[in-house]
């Protein structure tokens, strides 16, 4: 799941008050745009939007009459922190870095194949492990010379009887 398209997609009032009818139960297209008082149409294609970004999932229901009706719910939780401030912009998702696990572990439940696709996420964590445990050690090695450098420093210390 990608965060800028998530952004992008929340950007919408309209779709935050889908995700919002959508909190207690899934429903189906014409209860959305009912409640939300938009097209039928327009209901689709954000519906659309947000189920490619994984935000929503969706399903078929037989009904006593008529065809099968497709439902939308919440796909699952999603987390995620934005600050702002002076100089700094940061947006965080929180577990995000285990999230393409879990998608693999509940993939494999379902009896997918996802050895080579966990392979290559091993790759890229063993990859990002590197990556933190060198810029670790540079952090490291920084305050080390700084601390050197402050205790090389000379003394000087002021005779308070000459200042009279």
């Amino acid at each position: 799941m990608d965060l800028e398209e998530i952004l992008d997609v929340m950007g919408c009032k309209t779709r935050r008050d889908i995700l919002d009818f959508l909190r207690d139960e899934p429903r189906f297209v014409s209860q959305i745009s009912r409640e939300l008082e938009v097209g039928q149409k327009a209901i689709i294609e954000h519906l659309r939007a947000m189920e490619e970004v994984g935000l929503l999932n969706s399903s078929f229901k037989k009904i006593e009459r008529g065809r099968p009706r497709k439902y939308y719910g919440i796909s699952h939780e999603i987390e995620f922190q934005i600050f702002i401030s002076q100089g700094i912009i940061r947006v965080k998702v929180p577990g995000h870095q285990f999230q393409e696990l879990q998608s693999l572990e509940e993939r494999h439940r379902m009896g997918e194949e996802v050895e080579d696709e966990l392979e290559s996420l091993i790759n890229e964590y063993n990859h990002a492990t590197a990556h933190a445990e060198n810029l670790l050690k540079q952090i490291n090695e920084k305050k080390k010379a700084l601390k050197k450098r402050t205790l090389n420093l000379p003394v000087i210390t002021l005779d308070r009887s000459t200042e009279e």
